[in-house]
Protein backbone atom coordinates (compact mmCIF):
# COMPACT_ATOMS: atom_id res chain seq x y z
CA UNK A 1 0.00 0.00 0.00
CA UNK A 2 1.37 3.41 -0.96
CA UNK A 3 2.26 5.69 1.96
CA UNK A 4 4.32 8.70 0.78
CA UNK A 5 2.11 11.66 -0.11
CA UNK A 6 3.03 13.96 -2.98
CA UNK A 7 1.17 17.23 -3.64
CA UNK A 8 0.57 18.67 -7.08
CA UNK A 9 2.74 21.69 -7.89
CA UNK A 10 0.05 23.37 -10.01
CA UNK A 11 2.28 26.32 -10.94
CA UNK A 12 4.60 23.92 -12.75
CA UNK A 13 2.06 21.51 -14.24
CA UNK A 14 -0.19 21.50 -17.29
CA UNK A 15 -2.50 19.28 -19.29
CA UNK A 16 -2.68 20.10 -23.00
CA UNK A 17 -4.50 18.51 -25.93
CA UNK A 18 -4.77 18.85 -29.68
CA UNK A 19 -7.41 17.79 -32.18
CA UNK A 20 -7.24 17.93 -35.96
CA UNK A 21 -9.66 20.59 -37.30
CA UNK A 22 -11.12 20.27 -40.79
CA UNK A 23 -8.51 17.56 -41.41
CA UNK A 24 -5.82 20.19 -42.13
CA UNK A 25 -4.64 21.81 -38.88
CA UNK A 26 -4.56 21.14 -35.15
CA UNK A 27 -6.54 23.08 -32.58
CA UNK A 28 -4.72 23.10 -29.26
CA UNK A 29 -6.04 23.72 -25.80
CA UNK A 30 -5.62 22.91 -22.16
CA UNK A 31 -7.48 22.47 -18.92
CA UNK A 32 -6.71 25.30 -16.51
CA UNK A 33 -7.94 23.51 -13.38
CA UNK A 34 -7.13 19.97 -12.25
CA UNK A 35 -6.11 18.03 -9.14
CA UNK A 36 -3.91 14.98 -8.78
CA UNK A 37 -3.50 12.86 -5.67
CA UNK A 38 -0.31 10.78 -5.66
CA UNK A 39 0.77 8.33 -2.98
CA UNK A 40 3.90 6.22 -3.31
CA UNK A 41 5.75 3.68 -1.16
CA UNK A 42 9.10 5.11 -2.22
CA UNK A 43 10.79 7.37 -4.76
CA UNK A 44 10.61 4.75 -7.52
CA UNK A 45 6.80 5.28 -7.74
CA UNK A 46 6.51 1.62 -8.75
CA UNK A 47 3.41 0.92 -6.65
CA UNK A 48 2.07 4.46 -6.67
CA UNK A 49 -1.61 5.30 -6.51
CA UNK A 50 -2.69 8.26 -8.63
CA UNK A 51 -6.08 9.91 -9.02
CA UNK A 52 -6.68 12.76 -11.45
CA UNK A 53 -9.70 15.06 -11.48
CA UNK A 54 -10.02 17.62 -14.30
CA UNK A 55 -12.53 20.47 -14.16
CA UNK A 56 -14.23 20.23 -17.57
CA UNK A 57 -15.44 23.85 -17.37
CA UNK A 58 -11.79 24.96 -17.27
CA UNK A 59 -11.26 23.97 -20.91
CA UNK A 60 -9.36 26.72 -22.71
CA UNK A 61 -8.67 26.84 -26.46
CA UNK A 62 -8.20 30.63 -26.49
CA UNK A 63 -11.49 31.00 -28.37
CA UNK A 64 -14.54 31.84 -26.24
CA UNK A 65 -17.11 30.63 -28.79
CA UNK A 66 -15.36 27.29 -29.30
CA UNK A 67 -14.89 26.85 -25.54
CA UNK A 68 -18.62 27.46 -25.06
CA UNK A 69 -19.42 24.78 -27.64
CA UNK A 70 -17.02 22.32 -25.98
CA UNK A 71 -18.73 22.94 -22.61
CA UNK A 72 -22.17 22.26 -24.11
CA UNK A 73 -24.07 18.96 -24.32
CA UNK A 74 -22.54 18.46 -27.81
CA UNK A 75 -19.24 17.64 -26.09
CA UNK A 76 -18.44 17.69 -22.34
CA UNK A 77 -21.85 18.78 -20.98
CA UNK A 78 -20.12 20.48 -18.04
CA UNK A 79 -23.39 21.09 -16.18
CA UNK A 80 -24.08 17.36 -16.01
CA UNK A 81 -20.46 16.10 -15.94
CA UNK A 82 -18.23 18.65 -14.18
CA UNK A 83 -15.14 16.42 -14.08
CA UNK A 84 -13.04 14.06 -16.15
CA UNK A 85 -11.37 11.48 -13.91
CA UNK A 86 -8.48 9.09 -14.28
CA UNK A 87 -7.55 6.49 -11.70
CA UNK A 88 -4.22 4.74 -12.24
CA UNK A 89 -4.06 0.99 -11.80
CA UNK A 90 -0.37 0.59 -12.73
CA UNK A 91 2.74 2.73 -13.20
CA UNK A 92 5.42 0.52 -14.76
CA UNK A 93 7.56 -0.01 -17.85
CA UNK A 94 7.21 3.58 -19.05
CA UNK A 95 3.41 3.29 -19.06
CA UNK A 96 0.57 4.39 -16.87
CA UNK A 97 -2.55 2.26 -17.03
CA UNK A 98 -5.88 3.11 -15.53
CA UNK A 99 -9.53 3.93 -15.95
CA UNK A 100 -10.54 7.15 -17.68
CA UNK A 101 -14.04 8.53 -17.19
CA UNK A 102 -15.45 11.20 -19.49
CA UNK A 103 -19.15 11.90 -19.07
CA UNK A 104 -20.82 8.64 -18.12
CA UNK A 105 -18.31 6.38 -19.91
CA UNK A 106 -15.37 4.71 -18.15
CA UNK A 107 -12.79 2.83 -20.20
CA UNK A 108 -9.38 1.29 -19.48
CA UNK A 109 -6.53 3.22 -21.11
CA UNK A 110 -2.75 3.02 -21.41
CA UNK A 111 -0.58 6.12 -21.82
CA UNK A 112 3.16 6.67 -22.24
CA UNK A 113 4.87 7.75 -19.01
CA UNK A 114 8.27 9.33 -18.55
CA UNK A 115 9.61 9.74 -15.03
CA UNK A 116 11.70 12.89 -15.39
CA UNK A 117 13.40 12.53 -12.02
CA UNK A 118 13.58 13.96 -8.51
CA UNK A 119 15.28 17.20 -7.48
CA UNK A 120 15.51 19.42 -4.42
CA UNK A 121 14.57 23.04 -5.02
CA UNK A 122 16.46 25.98 -3.43
CA UNK A 123 13.98 26.00 -0.51
CA UNK A 124 14.59 22.36 0.42
CA UNK A 125 11.45 20.91 -1.15
CA UNK A 126 11.74 17.54 -2.88
CA UNK A 127 10.10 17.62 -6.31
CA UNK A 128 9.32 14.91 -8.84
CA UNK A 129 8.44 15.33 -12.48
CA UNK A 130 6.47 13.22 -14.94
CA UNK A 131 5.53 13.55 -18.59
CA UNK A 132 2.44 11.68 -19.79
CA UNK A 133 1.47 11.44 -23.45
CA UNK A 134 -1.38 9.64 -25.07
CA UNK A 135 -4.22 9.51 -27.51
CA UNK A 136 -7.88 8.63 -27.13
CA UNK A 137 -10.77 8.29 -29.54
CA UNK A 138 -13.40 10.72 -28.34
CA UNK A 139 -16.19 8.61 -29.85
CA UNK A 140 -15.32 5.83 -27.37
CA UNK A 141 -16.37 8.25 -24.60
CA UNK A 142 -19.62 9.37 -26.21
CA UNK A 143 -18.18 12.62 -27.65
CA UNK A 144 -19.68 12.14 -31.09
CA UNK A 145 -20.58 15.62 -32.36
CA UNK A 146 -19.21 16.37 -35.80
CA UNK A 147 -20.05 18.06 -39.07
CA UNK A 148 -19.41 16.71 -42.55
CA UNK A 149 -17.36 18.94 -44.81
CA UNK A 150 -18.57 19.79 -48.30
CA UNK A 151 -15.28 18.57 -49.80
CA UNK A 152 -15.27 15.35 -47.77
CA UNK A 153 -14.02 14.56 -44.33
CA UNK A 154 -15.22 15.93 -41.02
CA UNK A 155 -14.87 19.09 -38.95
CA UNK A 156 -13.25 17.45 -35.89
CA UNK A 157 -11.09 14.31 -35.86
CA UNK A 158 -11.96 11.41 -33.60
CA UNK A 159 -8.38 11.23 -32.29
CA UNK A 160 -7.48 13.53 -29.41
CA UNK A 161 -3.79 13.68 -28.52
CA UNK A 162 -2.71 15.01 -25.15
CA UNK A 163 0.36 15.64 -23.08
CA UNK A 164 0.73 16.40 -19.40
CA UNK A 165 3.80 17.85 -17.73
CA UNK A 166 3.28 17.25 -14.04
CA UNK A 167 5.41 18.28 -11.08
CA UNK A 168 4.85 17.16 -7.49
CA UNK A 169 6.16 18.32 -4.11
CA UNK A 170 6.83 15.65 -1.49
CA UNK A 171 4.68 16.31 1.56
CA UNK A 172 6.60 16.89 4.75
Amino acid sequence: MAQGKWELDAAHSEIEFKVKHMMITNVKGNFDSFKIDLDAEDDTFENALAKVSIDTASINTRNEQRDGHLKSADFFDVEKYPTITFEATSLANDQIKGNLTIGDVTRPVVFDLEFAGIQKDPWGNTKAGFIVEGKIKRSEFGLNWNAALETGGVMVSDDVKFSADIQFIKAK
